[in-house]
């Protein structure tokens, strides 16, 4: 039977707002939402994106990332109990002497306070977080280089191409390094450009820890970085048991504890 033009289009313009609300939304989401079969829920997608009202992803559908990505500045104060006690830990596992990776976003840069209010003697820093680089400069003990590449204001970090050139350079010792969701499937972030850079930044690095609080926990985002298996370590305040719930199971050498 064929569904009527006037009850598709009703249902693709709640399709429309509703990931212009969320940001993002996987494919099971939005069957779920809908009531939908997969295949249903495909053609909305298709037709949305044809009129420009969305962009398509692998495995969902986003509202224009630039515009709906908060700025930096208003996910500083998310979470912020969570992302402290994850800074804590991280800044005990840096020692005098290393080189340094430390990601863009705010995980990151609550790693950079600690660094910034005690010095870590003979540090140097490499970062593409224009805050996370700002903070540090001026500290004697450490320090900084930035990368090259193209800016991106609300993340207010270098990405890109450049970027990845100038990665060549280094090698790091630790590697601090953030995501926007995690679930039993693995890690999830929020554009192609900065996972390129993060898995070039991972594989520069003996140690490459994940820095997620617990509110990442059952979260997706547009584009898959790592799954579980290739995961070094994974710093968060979650609990073991949230982490089970969530479908995450990991050995205690791959797990930190914040």
């Amino acid at each position: 039977m064929k569904v009527p033009l006037h009850v598709v289009n009703a249902r693709r313009n709640r399709l429309a707002e509703l990931i212009q609300v969320e940001g993002y939304l996987p494919i099971a989401d939005v069957c779920a939402r809908l009531a939908v079969s997969e295949a249903t829920a495909r053609r909305d997608l298709a037709a949305l994106a044809g009129s420009k009202a969305i962009t398509r992803t692998h495995g969902g559908a986003l509202a224009d990332y630039n515009q709906r990505f908060p700025p930096f500045q208003d996910r500083l104060g998310v979470a912020t109990a969570g992302k402290q006690r994850i800074a804590a830990a991280a800044y005990g596992l840096v020692k005098r002497g290393q080189t340094l990776w430390l990601d863009g976003g705010t995980t990151a840069y609550r790693i950079a306070e600690k660094l910034a209010l005690d010095p870590v003697a003979d540090l140097t820093v490499v970062t593409n977080n224009l805050p996370v680089a700002d903070l540090l400069a001026d500290r004697a003990e450490i320090a900084v280089h930035l990368l090259g590449g193209q800016y991106f204001r609300r993340g207010s970090l270098l990405i890109g191409g450049h970027a990845l050139d100038h990665l060549a350079a280094w090698a790091f010792d630790l590697a601090f390094l953030g995501a926007e969701g995690m679930d039993g499937e693995g890690l999830w972030n929020s554009q192609a450009d900065v996972v390129a850079l993060q898995r070039a930044v991972a594989r520069r690095a003996p140690r490459a820890v994940f820095c997620l609080d617990a509110a990442k926990l059952g979260r997706r985002a547009p584009e898959f970085l790592l799954g579980w298996d290739r995961v070094d370590r994974l710093l968060t305040d979650a609990t073991p048991g949230a982490l089970k719930a969530a479908g995450i199971t990991l050995s205690a050498k791959h797990l930190i504890a914040a």
